[in-house]
């Protein structure tokens, strides 16, 4: 009887076991957000990439106020003919904004800059946009910039 009344729980008494796995059920469950981003964040610095749906800042370089505007809202028709002229498709010949390709656009004022160019170091003024958008959109992004 000894040996039968060891191998069986008492009534009313849930067995060890069960109480570890909903232990580690819980913990698991209350944890998942911090593994999920350590994970990401391994995932990126072994392979070199970002991660679809994260989100990134992409800061672009241009010569007057006029141009960053027209990346920005593109109401330039002037920017929407030289897009077609060279055979981007109308993917690209919209507005970043309009096409959903950034959240949001920040034209800052004019700024110095200086850097090296065959040799010398030159200077000028430009304007910087920052524009906020997914990981994921960078790269449409970046080939509806270098079409300007």
């Amino acid at each position: 009887m000894d040996r039968l009344g060891s191998r069986c729980p008492l009534p009313g008494y849930p067995r060890s076991s069960v109480l570890i796995c909903l232990l580690i059920l819980t913990a698991s469950l209350l944890t998942y957000p911090l593994i999920r981003t350590l994970s990401l964040q391994l995932h990126s610095a072994v392979t070199g990439s970002f991660v679809s749906g994260t989100y990134s800042i992409v800061f672009v370089n241009c010569p007057n106020e006029q141009i960053a505007r027209d990346i920005a809202s593109c109401a330039c028709g002037e920017a929407q003919e030289q897009l077609q002229g060279i055979g981007i498709s109308s993917m690209f010949s919209v507005a970043v904004l309009g096409k959903k390709l950034a959240a949001s656009v920040n034209i800052l004022p004019e700024a110095s800059s200086l850097y090296f160019w065959n040799g010398e170091i030159e200077e000028a003024t430009e304007i910087l946009l920052l524009m906020k958008t997914k990981t994921s959109k960078v790269h449409m992004l970046s080939s509806y910039v270098r079409c300007f």
